[in-house]
């Protein structure tokens, strides 16, 4: 129970704002597989869903599913709402339609957080993380639900620990419909990369749950009907090493019991590869994928972002430790450093074909603010707040070029040839040395089988039979095929289908140049490809027995650690 469970009871709806389609986020896998609408959820909004008073009602809307309907605001009496700075315009617009309603409105996250002058319009402003910011607001709100004559402003002083927060309200969620579940074990980062945001928001002393709270998340998940897999959205996996390999054998232990029903991911940095033996109980406990921000091949500009850890081992030779443990390497990669020069384009494809690392988010670069990348901006006169532009920095190189290789760059990595080619070499050096997953009865259900069928036939009529780049495709598949390697197809195929549209219309310039662009894009084209249906759904009334399980993320209502 905590300190607030004896307030007046009050109607909360969360709504979690839609995010643009972005590289990161697969939206045009979506079609192959059946009921998936989004792709992560939002552990923020069901984290602060699960800490309410247990006398409180909640409903939960992603509106990256579903959008709220005038029926959910008049049933509200406050509305939260949570976002990042890329998901802006969304969270005005869920405000506006609050307020037209006559619903207090509350916002929390990583972006108010950062800027709260950015949100003059919302009656109350959750500034930090979980904590007694919290606890105050609960009470303002029991005590009066009507909207106040000035905005309220209220910040975190003494955050929750993380062994005190409750479990995420998976329950009010339809996690079948998420493209992967979402979980978090740690939050901070001790390293200060110039561009990141995380330890400005979160701190760079990371703090942490229990492992047995992670087990209990990760069965409520299942129980909720999650089957693809997991991603760990913390900071960076290892930011306390000591702490992560005490979690690996919980996670070993769960799935065996489990009979390794799904496989996990997580960010790391790549120095992560100096260390093997949490590497293969990374690998034991069925971590298939890490992203680690390697942001460019080139050392000077490494150093200049403060990323110098990325070279404590040669960059090729720690990608390679971690495919030897059956782990692949997603990456990210930024253009439009002060370091660049006109060849920085090609030499980021160079690294490509050599590192074979399938899928880069390739990204020009943005400044966030309250980051030391924004600060050196700023007293330089080079942020730009012009939202026709797909970024917000006065580069070196002229704009145009940034863009223009850019636009080539994306062409070229994603090029399906290369892509698949890239993808075939993983087959035979990473997904070769995964842990072999047993014939379980988990994995082996007529539903697993079923919905694993179903997919392929997707991808083999839409893929296979309908797209431009099909005998490349085929040149991949049919081998396998034949061998009877049936999930690599699927596992290929799904995500190259989004990775090739993508990068073509990145390329042709429909999409924006990075995940944090402001630049508007077509709302007409935007609207068709979310196919958003009006809300559904009904009440669902918030148990104690809910509330009083420990864990959660430790961002107030959104963790700051999603980050594409």
């Amino acid at each position: 129970m905590t300190r607030s469970d004896h307030l007046t009871s009050r109607r909360v709806l969360c709504v979690s704002p839609r995010y643009e389609p972005s590289f990161g986020t697969f939206e045009y896998a979506y079609e192959l597989m059946n009921g998936v609408k989004a792709f992560m959820p939002p552990q923020g909004l069901l984290v602060i869903a699960a800490a309410v008073p247990a006398s409180w009602q909640v409903r939960f809307i992603d509106e990256n599913m579903t959008l709220a309907t005038d029926a959910d605001f008049a049933w509200a009496e406050v509305v939260f709402v949570s976002g990042m700075h890329v998901q802006r315009r969304q969270i005005y617009d869920i405000c506006h339609r609050a307020h037209m309603a006559g619903r207090v409105t509350v916002l929390g996250g990583p972006s108010v957080s950062a800027r709260p002058d950015h949100y003059p319009d919302f009656d109350y402003l959750h500034i930090g993380e979980l904590g007694d910011a919290t606890e105050a607001l609960f009470a303002r709100l029991a005590a009066d639900c009507a909207r106040p004559p000035r905005q309220v402003a209220l910040t975190t002083n003494e955050r929750r620990p993380l062994i005190e927060c409750a479990t995420p309200a998976y329950e009010l969620a339809q996690i079948d419909h998420y493209f992967l579940g979402s979980i978090q074990f740690s939050s901070g980062c001790p390293y200060q990369c110039e561009f990141c945001d995380i330890p400005g928001l979160f701190g760079r002393i990371p703090r942490l749950k229990t492992p047995e709270q992670i087990t209990r998340e990760l069965d409520k998940l299942l129980e909720c009907g999650i089957n693809t897999g997991v991603y760990f959205v913390d900071d960076n996996f290892i930011a306390n090493r000591r702490a992560v390999k005490a979690l690996l054998p919980h996670l070993i232990a769960w799935q065996r019991r489990n009979g390794y029903a799904i496989s996990f991911a997580c960010e790391a940095t790549l120095n992560i590869a100096r260390a093997p033996d949490l590497l293969a109980m990374m690998r034991e406990a069925g971590f298939n994928t890490i992203f680690c921000g390697i942001e460019t091949p080139e050392p000077e500009a490494l150093k200049a972002m403060s990323k110098e850890h990325n070279m404590m081992v040669p960059i090729l030779e720690g990608i390679e430790s971690l495919n030897r443990q059956g782990i692949e390497v997603v990456s990210g990669i930024i253009l439009g450093l002060d370091t660049d020069t006109r060849d920085s384009g090609q030499r980021i494809l160079d690294f490509i074909e050599v590192s074979r690392i399938p899928m880069l988010t390739i990204n020009i670069l943005q400044a966030l603010p309250g980051t030391p990348l924004w600060d050196r901006l700023e007293r330089s006169g080079r942020l730009i707040d012009d939202d026709d532009r797909e970024s917000n920095v006065d580069f070196l190189l002229p704009y145009d070029e940034v863009v223009a290789m850019w636009r080539e760059t994306m062409a070229r990595a994603y090029d399906p040839a290369a892509l698949f080619a890239r993808y075939e070499h993983q087959v035979q050096t990473t997904y070769a040395n995964r842990f072999p997953r047993p014939a379980s009865p988990q994995r082996t259900s007529c539903r697993n089988v079923r919905i694993g069928l179903t997919l392929l036939a997707k991808i083999l009529w839409k893929v296979g039979v309908r797209s431009d780049y099909r005998w490349e495709f085929w040149k991949f598949a049919w081998p396998k095929l034949k061998r009877g390697q049936i999930e690599p197809v699927i596992e290929v195929g799904l995500v190259s289908r989004h990775l090739i549209r993508f990068a073509r219309e990145a390329s042709s310039g429909v999409m924006n140049a990075s995940h944090y662009s402001a630049k508007l894009r077509d709302p007409i084209r935007v609207a068709a490809e979310q196919d958003i249906a009006p809300a559904r759904g009904g009440l669902v009334r918030f148990s104690t027995a809910s509330c009083v399980k420990n864990s959660s993320v430790p961002a107030c209502i959104e963790p700051g650690s999603v980050k594409d």
